[in-house]
């Protein structure tokens, strides 16, 4: 997304470009997941990576639905969970111990979306998790990760341990809990989930037809990240995709201040 002069103007007098572009387009993210369904009252939560070194970011206010999120009342926080910013929202604890950790630990992790999808949490209920044997999972193969279900995540305790899990994958299935995935942007992060997304719905859907699933050669699975990798090169991954779900959708930057 390039900045328009009309965008500009509407930016807070101390806010920098950089900032601002980074609101607007996580703010677009939620409405998009909002009309998508990809939502769980107001419990769930994603985040984006603000400029500059000190590891700040970007979380929604704890208590407004996905489609109440807006540019300007994003909260941002430090890896400690505090607003820097003097918001009057609060932040949900959850969303600190999960995307602290992975802020503070992976220098690529700049947008992390975790999920609660039914396809998402069903695939994560299975003991084997995702099955590369469709075309979307198939896509995936060698950037997914697993991480044992500890309860609600509340404690910082378990910070380490998600780090330990993702290592370097884009992809955590948190197991009896849902989906999570890291990237370096926002419209990347979004092409990569809703990939996922549709892979762990396939899967659903496949697992409740009589008959055995035709498996897909390890050649082939191995060859796949190979033949992926223009999809995930350029100077904005997943924007071409982004951008179009915000026309279909209706969602405009203008009307996210």
């Amino acid at each position: 997304m390039d900045l328009s002069e009309k965008l500009l103007r509407l930016k807070p007098a101390a806010m920098g470009g950089e900032e601002w572009q980074i609101r607007l387009e996580l703010a677009a993210l939620y409405r998009a997941f909002d009309w998508l369904g990809w939502t769980e009252s107001i419990y769930n939560h994603i985040t984006a990576r603000a400029p500059g070194a000190e590891r700040l970011y970007l979380i929604n206010p704890y208590g407004l639905n996905y489609n109440e999120v807006t540019a300007t009342n994003l909260v941002k926080v430090n890896l400690a969970g505090e607003p820097v910013d003097g918001s009057k929202y609060p932040v949900n604890r959850a969303g600190f111990v999960i995307h602290s950790a992975i802020h503070a630990a992976r220098e690529d992790a700049h947008c992390i979306i975790p999920t609660h999808t039914t396809a998402g949490s069903a695939v994560a209920t299975k003991k084997d998790g995702l099955r590369f044997d469709n075309f979307y999972s198939a896509v995936l193969y060698g950037q997914v990760a697993y991480h044992d279900f500890e309860g609600v995540t509340t404690d910082t305790a378990e910070q380490p341990r998600l780090v330990r899990s993702l290592g370097d994958k884009a992809i955590l299935i948190l197991r009896n809990h849902g989906l999570l995935v890291a990237c370096p942007g926002i419209p990347e992060a979004y092409s990569t989930y809703w990939t996922l997304q549709r892979a762990c719905e396939i899967q659903v859907a496949t697992g409740a037809m009589r008959g055995d699933n035709i498996p897909v050669s390890q050649r082939v699975l191995d060859d796949m990240p190979a033949r992926t990798a223009a999809f995930r090169g350029g100077p904005r991954p997943g924007g071409l995709p982004f951008d179009a779900l915000l026309r279909r959708a209706g969602i405009r930057y203008q009307d996210l201040i």
